[in-house]
């Protein structure tokens, strides 16, 4: 069975606790940084960095736990205890994963 995308749970509570209006700065700011973790995924693959690879795995495992993107963190989660891929297969997975949640927490945090 497939994750959730996104865990509705977890996003209406961050909300509640957090108030909307900041759940969605929070969102904002996962979206800007997000992208930029899966780039240094990448970068630190292409270099065999794997401390920092799972790192970068590692940060955006726990980002996406955040806003309840359970496809995401898990598929992250792989990526981090799994070690280094040798193809872009994983990595690929990973950022077509980030862009389902991407989408669905724009809508999510603009209601």
């Amino acid at each position: 069975m497939t994750p959730a995308i996104i865990d509705t749970a977890t996003f209406t509570e961050l909300q509640d606790t957090a108030g909307a209006e900041f759940a969605a700065e929070l969102v904002g700011t996962f979206l800007e940084e997000a992208p930029e973790m899966l780039a240094e995924l990448r970068a630190a693959r292409g270099e065999g960095a794997v401390d920092r690879f799972r790192r970068a795995a590692h940060s955006l495992k726990s980002n996406s736990q955040t806003f309840g993107a359970t496809e995401l963190a898990a598929l992250a989660r792989e990526l981090e205890l799994g070690g280094m891929p040798t193809s872009d297969t994983p990595l690929l997975t990973l950022e077509t994963a980030y862009t389902r949640a991407a989408e669905a927490l724009r809508a999510l945090s603009h209601g």
